[in-house]
């Protein structure tokens, strides 16, 4: 329930002092509204006090609950009128208790079972397939199922002896993340559980609708077209953060690139690679020997003139 308070001060914080003194209230519990903010007049003349409402709120009263009726007597019976015979009591059923179960048996009863979890069960080994391929299945199949997607594993050896896996399926987009980030964590899994207990460290790829071969396409063609901007406008050109595979693909795609070079830069997960611009060596500087040398061999013919009729003749010698 909202109550409401008016004061009137000089000023309007001593009227809302007031009305805090007499509720018992700090000045979070009200809200204030001014009515008229007061005027000092001058010299005391013409002065209007401020004033205002304070609102706060009350618990609502409990309602009143209405007193409860007496029960009514009944009448004393009339001396002709017999009382009414006493209602005879039923016997106590023994079949009742004999056919309630003991307590032992109810708690069995009432406890349930035990859930049992399903283990994913192991995938079929392919017939002739190495232990390195049967591991890698493994693993997969069991991530793959707590991960509730359905995809094919495909499972082929690298050139550099390392293995390719390939998952396809209907929603690649959980498996391959943003930007791969998450196939790049499966990969990582993949090459802990499958090297952790071997002695030999065999290099596991795992791929997704060949999704990494298409991205070195896109990162090559950003290198080449970042290249060209650092040479065109002779500045270093900064990408956007990337892991350290897409790094190591865009440092490749211009390790040949003539005018720039790549590093990189920053703390992960914020690394990222600058494409600088470098003057080229080659550059031809202009030779300015061979025309010092023509004007020492032909000198101008103004120049001649000059000089010929500035020379002394045999008569002024004589």
């Amino acid at each position: 329930m909202i109550n409401t308070l008016e004061k009137s001060a000089r000023t309007v914080d001593a009227a809302i002092d007031e009305a805090l003194k007499e509720l018992g209230l700090s000045r979070d519990d009200v809200s204030v509204e001014i009515l008229e903010m007061g005027k000092t007049g001058f010299l005391g003349f013409g002065a209007v006090p401020a004033r205002v409402r304070v609102s706060y709120e009350t618990p609502d009263p409990e309602p009143v609950k209405p007193a409860p009726k007496k029960a009514e007597k009944p009448a004393p019976a009339s001396k002709t009128e017999k009382p009414a015979a006493k209602a005879e009591k039923p016997a106590p059923a023994r079949a009742e208790k004999s056919a309630k179960p003991a307590p032992a048996e109810t708690e069995k009863a009432e406890a349930p079972a035990p859930k049992v979890e399903k283990k994913p069960a192991a995938p079929a080994a392919v017939e002739g397939e190495s232990a390195d391929y049967t591991a890698i299945r493994s693993f997969l199949t069991g991530l793959l199922e707590r991960m509730g997607v359905n995809a094919d594993i495909e499972i082929s050896p690298r050139d550099n002896g390392g293995i390719n896996v390939n998952l396809t399926g209907a929603s690649m987009g959980a498996i391959i993340g943003r930007r791969g980030e998450t196939l790049d964590a499966i990969q990582h899994l993949t090459n802990y559980v499958v090297n952790k207990d071997s002695e030999k460290h065999l290099h596991i790829s795992v791929d997704a609708e060949a999704y990494r071969s298409k991205r070195e396409e896109s990162l090559t063609r950003l290198a080449e077209k970042m290249a060209e901007k650092a040479i065109k406008y002779k500045r270093s050109m900064a990408l956007e953060p990337m892991n350290s595979y897409e790094r190591h693909v865009i440092h490749t795609a211009l390790q040949n690139y003539e005018g720039v070079s790549t590093s990189s830069t920053g703390v992960e997960p914020n690394r990222r690679v600058v494409v600088s611009y470098v003057r080229s060596d080659k550059a031809e500087k202009p030779d300015r020997s061979e025309g010092r040398a023509a004007r020492t061999e032909s000198p101008r013919p103004e120049n001649t003139e000059r000089r010929a009729a500035n020379k002394p003749t045999s008569r002024e010698w004589a």
